[in-house]
């Protein structure tokens, strides 16, 4: 399964990378991943038009996409888009950041799972 990994770079500016997370068949059960511990479990709904300027994480997290539209541009400048099934681990804690805007003419709908 890939995701979408944000991160702070050497040069503290946020950026963008590609990450498999290997699955193993659990024969009929399906293909599982290893586990992995969460802290926390919240659900956020932002409006259309929706911008936050340059900000950072508080801790890391999973941010997955229920529904809606966003786009994240990162500090290297790159920007990526966001809908519904996208899966985001934020781990830009430090450095320049990101900034967030809802793209979609709906609400973006997310789940956020923090990690420890």
């Amino acid at each position: 399964m890939r995701i979408t990994r944000l991160f702070t770079g050497p040069d503290d500016l946020s950026c963008f990378e590609d990450i498999g997370i290997p699955l193993e068949s659990k024969g009929p059960l399906g293909l599982f991943s290893d586990l992995t511990a969460a802290k926390a479990v919240f659900f956020r709904e932002i409006t259309p038009g929706y911008h936050y300027p340059w900000h950072n994480v508080l801790c890391r997290e999973y941010v997955v996409t229920l529904s809606g539209r966003a786009e994240i541009e990162a500090g290297s400048g790159e920007k990526r888009r966001f809908t519904r099934g996208d899966v985001l681990l934020a781990e830009d804690t430090t450095g320049r950041g990101h900034q967030t805007r809802c793209t979609s003419k709906t609400p973006w709908r997310q789940i956020f799972v923090t990690l420890p």
